[in-house]
């Protein structure tokens, strides 16, 4: 048996890798969710990540593999009042969806 462990967590800031967007991680699968042969070249066995991702034009629901993400340092991507209007933010500084607990 196969056990994934994730890399980020609920909360978290992550970019993609190619730069396709920024977001917060907002739920983890263990391994792809979707249909057999659905993530072409990318393995499907690893931590998938829905990621609520903001961009100039409001926010979008990625799903991206692990592989594919990586921590974003730069917590500047979101302006003050984007970080308000999406998250609620603990001392720690992780973030959750507006009307979602931090885990």
């Amino acid at each position: 048996m196969t056990r994934n462990f994730a890399r980020f967590g609920l909360g978290q800031i992550v970019r993609h890798r190619d730069a396709a967007f920024r977001g917060v991680v907002i739920d983890v699968d263990p391994v792809f969710g979707g249909r057999p042969g659905d993530t072409g070249a990318i393995s499907p066995d690893q931590p998938f990540y829905q990621v609520l991702a903001i961009g100039e034009d409001g926010g979008f629901i990625a799903y991206a593999a692990e592989e594919a993400l990586e921590h974003d340092p730069e917590l500047a991507a979101l302006s003050g009042k984007a970080e308000r209007r999406w998250f609620t933010v603990d001392r720690s500084g992780h973030h959750a969806p507006q009307g979602q607990a931090i885990h």
